[in-house]
């Protein structure tokens, strides 16, 4: 197992940069998800550890080496494609076998990885099929024992799953998480999907435009989101987020007293304009609750197990999540309640604004630049 490090790490395309200035520890044997939207630098980020794109400045340690100018094969790495990039004439096994003869690799030796691979990736049937005749689960397995037999220090996967239709991909999630846990090896992993980073991830980087927002577990970015952007990016559905003023320790919206603060945030002051943010789970429909307020529904969508109801209040939509099979008609007026501990507030400048310690929640993971 080993461990990285991005020191002072840049990328500039032109006078463009997409990645500005990074620096970042990947402990030896952890699964961390790079993860953000579309153009972020995550994908950049990872041919730079992987050597196929070179930085423009700072420096990349494999353990206590220095692999910034070290040829992409001789890092000890490997990497598993969003495209399967398999050779289509060559049988799962040559496929497998490809790379290992062409480092010389004793035909004694390639055998028993090989065999070993099929056996962790349940391939041992299909090693003298073509390419053509798996699906899409089976190929991405062969890509990644293709990964596995030429024991790499670290494990480098690029959006792998994004070719998959839904129930494969939450397969194959089920599967890398099942590899991590048996080879132990350090793994890096990039996706835009936030619910594959919250499901495979021992740590979750968040980028935006090449800069860091945060780093922490699913579960702190989750209930202790240190910006806007993260809380907005992620959980599914997208969290509710409504302005507000301060005003006599009153969340004000639209002017009306809504919300009192009590002592929870006491770091906010008189006439501050915030941002207020409710997970829609954290909703609760005509229930008993610390805040209730009136709304209107809009639509319901019925999710099976589950039912997301959008409803009005003025002139923004909420989105409440009910573990209830739920039907209302359009303009139906219900009721929307939160409990304290619920609410999350974030400055003008979309940082978050940290609660009372006691609480327990919405305290903020590391916010890099702060």
């Amino acid at each position: 197992m080993s461990g990285l490090t991005l020191k002072n790490v840049k990328k500039y395309y032109d006078k463009t940069a997409v990645i500005p200035d990074l620096s970042l520890e990947i402990h030896s044997g952890e699964f961390l998800v790079l993860v953000g939207p579309s153009g972020c630098g995550k994908s950049t980020l990872l041919r730079m550890i992987a050597g196929l794109d070179s930085l423009s400045a700072g420096s990349i340690h494999i353990e206590e080496t220095d692999v910034t100018e070290l040829a992409a094969g001789k890092r000890g790495l490997s990497m598993v494609f969003q495209s399967y990039a398999l050779y289509p004439h060559m049988t799962v096994r040559q496929n497998l076998a490809f790379g290992l003869k062409n480092i010389r690799t004793p035909p004694d030796e390639i055998a028993r990885r090989i065999s070993e691979a099929a056996l962790i990736l349940r391939l041992d049937e299909m090693l003298d099929r073509l390419p053509q005749n798996l699906s899409g689960g089976q190929r991405q397995r062969v890509a990644i024992g293709r990964s596995i037999v030429q024991q790499p220090k670290v494990f480098l996967f690029d959006e792998p799953l994004s070719n998959l239709d839904a129930a494969l991909r939450v397969q194959m999630r089920q599967e890398i998480s099942q590899l991590h846990a048996r080879l132990k090896n350090t793994m890096i992993y990039v996706t835009h999907d936030q619910v594959e980073a919250m499901t495979l991830a021992d740590r979750i980087v968040v980028l935006n435009q090449g800069r860091i927002e945060q780093i922490g577990r699913p579960v702190e970015l989750y209930n202790s989101p240190a910006s806007l952007f993260v809380a907005n990016f992620i959980g599914t559905p997208k969290i509710n987020i409504i302005p507000a003023q301060v005003n006599g320790r009153q969340l004000c919206i639209n002017g009306q007293p809504m919300f009192p603060l009590g002592d929870k945030f006491p770091v906010v002051h008189e006439g501050q304009m915030v941002s207020l943010a409710i997970r829609p789970e954290l909703l609760r429909l005509n229930e008993v609750t610390d805040h209730q307020f009136g709304v209107f529904v809009d639509f319901t969508e019925l999710q099976g197990d589950s039912t997301l109801v959008y409803a009005r209040f003025g002139e923004h939509i909420l989105k409440m999540k009910s573990s209830k099979q739920l039907s209302f008609a359009k303009d139906t007026p219900i009721n929307f309640g939160f409990n304290a501990e619920s609410i999350l507030l974030f400055n003008e400048a979309g940082k978050c604004i940290p609660a009372t310690a006691c609480d327990g929640i919405n305290q903020p993971g590391l916010l890099m630049g702060q």
